[in-house]
């Protein structure tokens, strides 16, 4: 913030989170400065906005298929302010550009004594959000009260200073974005290219010059000439998993067993090898259900909900009924062989899956999953050159993500600090272009 100037005076607002505020500036509750609007209205033709169609952090409207809420639901016009007031959404503000009616989650917050953009973005600031956030109730789904939102404080200027610093703010916020946005779509090419040499490693190989041949396999193509294009049970095992029932207690103590279930579907998207899982099963669970030890280095892989994450077990495990384990043989297949033919697959099985509610592949399909198989020998040079190409990606895409976060901080900071006082822009004006271009104080 070093590039902007502060106000010549400040005074102590009063409230530890505000801190000082510029001297002609005043603190008010938040109800004094907005009306709540609770005016419903049954479903109508007008568009409908859910939680679902508001992004956390930036308060970007995400235009998705529109779902018809059940009884009425709150009207709101444009320049309202729509702020979630159910956790985790409280991030979740958006300032509405048409008018239509939303989810009761929100509150519909209307303003004319600070231009509606000012308000917005003070909803948006990790100051506000914090104080929100620090009153909610309830255990199941923990919300706020309006009672006690409408009674923080709110540092408020004239409406014609609260003009200029959210056009300030929507400038600057605009470059940030586009930066982002950049990031955003290098981070997709990074991914794409991952995709590209698993690809190439387990259907093509390194030697360009080898002879090719039809695998007869849609998702294969062509594969080197002397690979065996076979059933991947005839090269690994298929173990099945387990889960001990629920309502006997005494098989839910003394777990130490790991057990990977779809809890773990998160760390499995991200990682090649599981130490550890989400939940741990007890012996005695387990002697009493289907479940059973399985070996290190077995290949695990999901079979409902997000199909065939995969990753390669570090330790003794057994798995739930949703997952299924490959048992290498590995004088015939090395299990990270199988893991990078696995991640081949991503889109193929989009294909096998059924299911409305939850996404699931049947047996007989697992059973039926073909591939290419080289030489032991040859496995082991593309599990080497695979993997080294796929650990520089990694390493490329967490510096992008790095500088992300780091814009996305500027952001919440710059927006914080405008909307307080901390930053004075009275006589900041807007360039003459339309381009937003991209800054040398943005990028550092």
């Amino acid at each position: 913030m070093a590039k902007y100037k502060a106000y010549p005076e400040y005074k102590d607002s009063g409230v530890e989170w505000l801190g000082a505020i510029p001297l002609d500036w005043e603190v008010v509750n938040l109800k004094f400065v907005v009306n709540l609007s609770t005016e419903k209205s049954a479903f109508m033709d007008c568009r409908y906005v859910g939680m679902e169609n508001i992004s956390s952090n930036d308060g970007k409207y995400i235009a998705k298929e529109d779902i018809s809420p059940e009884g009425a639901s709150l009207s709101f016009k444009v320049n309202d302010v729509l702020f979630g007031k159910l956790r985790p959404y409280l991030a979740k503000s958006w300032l509405a550009t048409f008018a239509g009616i939303c989810s009761s989650e929100f509150l519909v917050l209307r303003t004319e004594q600070l231009h509606p953009r000012f308000l917005n973005y003070f909803s948006l600031t990790k100051e506000f959000i914090e104080q929100v956030n620090s009153s909610t109730y309830g255990t199941k789904m923990p919300r706020a009260s309006w009672e006690f939102i409408g009674s923080l404080p709110v540092p408020t200027c004239s409406f014609k200073l609260s003009k200029i610093i959210a056009t300030f703010l929507d400038h600057e916020t605009a470059k940030i974005d586009n930066l982002i946005e950049k990031q955003q779509q290098l981070v997709e090419l990074l991914k794409e290219k991952r995709q590209a040499v698993i690809s190439h490693a387990v259907t093509k190989g390194l030697n360009p010059d080898v002879p090719m041949k039809d695998s007869g396999v849609e998702w294969l193509g062509e594969v080197p000439e002397h690979w065996r294009v076979s059933r991947i049970k005839n090269y690994a095992k298929i173990e099945s998993g387990h889960t001990p029932s629920k309502t006997k207690s005494e098989y839910w103590v003394n777990c130490n067993i790991p057990w990977v279930s779809l809890n773990d579907s998160k760390q499995l998207k991200n990682i090649d090898y599981i130490e550890d899982t989400f939940y741990k099963i007890s012996e005695l669970g387990m002697a009493n259900s289907s479940a059973h030890l399985l070996p290190a280095r077995a290949v695990v892989f999901t079979r409902d909900a997000s199909i065939g994450l995969s990753a390669i077990t570090t330790k003794q495990m057994a798995v739930s009924q949703h997952l299924i384990a490959w048992i290498c043989n590995e004088k015939f297949i090395i299990p990270e062989f199988l893991l990078l033919v696995f991640y081949a697959m991503e889109a193929e099985f989009e294909r096998y899956t059924f299911g409305a509610t939850i996404k699931t592949i049947g047996m007989d399909n697992v059973r039926s999953l073909k591939s290419a198989f080289p030489s032991i020998e040859e496995q082991h040079t593309l599990i080497y050159w695979a993997f080294k190409q796929i650990e520089s990606i990694k390493e490329s895409i967490s510096k992008v993500e790095d500088m992300m976060d780091l814009l996305q901080e500027r952001r919440t900071a710059l927006i914080s600090a405008a909307v307080t006082g901390k930053i004075d822009v009275r006589n900041w004006v807007a360039p003459d272009t339309s381009d937003i271009e991209v800054s040398q104080e943005a990028t550092a």
